[in-house]
């Protein structure tokens, strides 16, 4: 009798362990704000999704080395994973690698070209070369294969404007901020479109 009540309690239990460790969730608690959720949410052996948004968010906590621990465990997973160069390529981000982490992202494409979080990653990686057109170019494709990825839809507004397109600009900044209302970057959206559209 005991032993079955054990395993109801643990069933019961399953689901919101596994509601908190999914990736659209947690994407949804990043997309809002909530680092400190996201990553008290995920544990190590999680979904490589989970972990990159994870990492993410550790970084948007300032916490350099923890979100360096996931992605060299991302960078661990077996030859062939395009997350082990999604991972390399975040790593190679942080320890200030721009070109090779380009490399390492452009090789993650070429493992799984319909990976939103590798066209995303490459995206990252041409940003900080400062490479706007390439960037903006990864980001759309990112929020091609994935139209909910708010943050392809945020830096793809951004290379866009940098780039000197503010159509582009203005149709990934739209959807940006229907997708993810309560984004820290909100009010710098809205500040952008504002200055661009001279209002």
């Amino acid at each position: 009798m005991t032993k079955t009540i054990i395993v109801a309690v643990l069933l019961a239990a399953a689901p919101a362990r596994a509601g908190a460790q999914d990736p659209a969730h947690l994407q949804k608690l990043f997309e809002a704000g909530q680092y400190q959720q996201v990553v008290e949410s995920t544990p190590p052996e999680a979904a490589p999704e989970a972990l990159y948004t994870a990492a993410q968010s550790h970084q948007k906590l300032g916490a350099t080395e923890q979100a360096l621990e996931i992605y060299r465990n991302l960078a661990a997973r077996p030859e062939g994973d395009p997350w082990r160069l999604i991972g390399l390529s975040a790593q190679q981000l942080l320890e200030e690698q721009p070109d090779a982490a380009v490399e390492s992202a452009q090789q993650a494409v070429a493992a799984n070209g319909d990976l939103a979080e590798a066209h995303f990653q490459l995206g990252l990686a041409q940003a900080k070369r400062q490479a706007w057109p390439e960037a903006a170019a990864a980001f759309d494709r990112a929020a091609e294969l994935k139209p909910g990825m708010a943050y392809a839809h945020y830096y793809g507004g951004l290379m866009h404007y940098r780039a000197k397109r503010p159509d582009r600009m203005a149709n990934h900044f739209e959807q940006f901020l229907k997708l993810a209302p309560e984004a820290p970057e909100r009010p710098e959206v809205i500040q952008i479109m504002r200055t661009v559209r001279g209002k």
